[in-house]
C-alpha cells in the first residue's frame, strides 16, 4: 500500500510505501480484548475502619443478672451503642454491622485489587496492527464518524515547525469536509451525570503520530510518539477507526518496531 507524502503547504511531493501493519487483516475482537486488559482504573476502596468510628459494645451479654444484659429485652444480639440510660434501662441502637443504619458496608471495594492483566505478545501485536489498519480503513471511519476521508495522510518533518493556526489550516485542506470532527471539543453532559462527577464530555479528535525523536505541541489534538503508542490511542473506545496522520519518520519506525 502506498501513501502520498505531503509537505507543510499540503501539496503532495511523492508516494511512499506503507509497512504491512496498515494492511493487516482487521481483528476487532482481539483489539477489544487488549483494550479492556490495558484499561486502567483509579484504585478505589473504603477507608480502613469506615462505619466503625464510634464506641459500640460489641456482642452484648445475654444472660441473667448481668450488667448491660439484653436478657428479657426482646432484642437481637448485635453490637449496639448507648445513647442514654436510666438506671439499668439503656437506650440502645444497632451499630457497626452492615445491616445497621450507618454501619460498614458488607463487601466494600478493595483498594489492593490487582489492576494489571497479562496480554499475550501475539495478541498485542495483532491488536496494534488492527489499530493501525483502522486509522486508514474507510469503512471503519465512515461507520464510526459517518464521514469518509481520503487516507492515509503522511507529512514530512517540515510540519513540525508550523504554528497552531498554520497547522490547522493544513489540516483543513488535507481533511476536507471532516475538519470539525478532528478537533477536541468539551461539552456539558446532559442528564444526572453532571451530579455524579462526570459533568463534561470530550471527544478524542485527531491523533498525530510522531517519531521518537520528534516533538510537537499543538492544543486541540492528541500527539503521541511511536514508542508511547498504545491500543487506547489508536482505538479510544476499543473499536477500530480513528482519524490519524503520521510523519514520514514515524511510518518507518512503526514498520521496524511492530513487525
Amino acid at each position: 500500500m502506498k501513501a502520498e507524502l505531503r509537505d507543510k503547504s499540503g501539496k503532495g511531493t511523492k508516494y511512499i510505501d506503507l509497512p504491512e501493519n496498515f494492511s493487516f487483516p482487521m481483528r476487532a475482537d482481539v483489539l477489544q480484548k487488549v483494550f479492556e486488559a490495558q484499561k486502567r482504573k483509579q484504585p478505589t476502596g473504603s477507608k480502613y475502619g469506615a462505619g466503625a468510628g464510634y464506641s459500640a459494645s460489641g456482642i452484648l451479654k445475654h444472660r441473667r443478672h448481668a450488667w448491660k444484659t439484653t436478657y428479657g429485652k426482646g432484642i437481637s444480639r448485635v453490637p449496639r451503642k448507648i445513647f442514654s440510660r436510666h438506671g439499668a434501662s439503656f437506650n440502645w441502637a444497632g451499630a457497626t454491622i452492615a445491616s445497621a443504619r450507618g454501619g460498614r458496608r458488607a463487601h466494600p471495594p478493595k483498594a489492593e485489587e490487582n489492576q494489571f492483566k497479562k496480554i499475550n505478545k501475539k495478541e498485542l501485536r495483532i491488536a496494534m496492527n488492527s489499530g493501525f489498519a483502522g486509522t486508514i480503513d474507510k469503512n471503519c471511519l465512515e461507520k464510526k464518524y459517518g464521514k469518509s476521508v481520503n487516507h492515509p495522510v503522511v507529512f514530512d518533518s517540515s510540519v513540525l515547525k508550523l504554528k497552531t493556526k498554520e497547522f490547522f489550516s493544513l489540516l483543513k485542506s488535507s481533511f476536507d469536509g471532516v475538519f470539525e470532527s478532528l478537533l477536541q471539543k468539551k461539552t456539558v453532559r446532559a442528564g444526572r451525570g453532571k451530579l455524579r462527577g462526570r459533568k463534561y464530555k470530550k471527544n478524542s479528535g485527531l491523533l498525530f503520530v510522531l517519531a521518537s525523536d520528534e516533538e510537537m505541541k499543538i492544543s486541540g489534538i492528541d500527539t503521541v510518539q511511536v514508542m508511547d503508542l498504545r491500543v487506547r490511542d489508536l482505538a479510544p473506545n476499543g473499536v477500530p477507526g480513528r482519524f490519524a496522520c503520521y510523519t514520514e519518520k514515524a511510518i518507518k519506525e512503526i514498520g521496524e518496531k511492530f513487525k
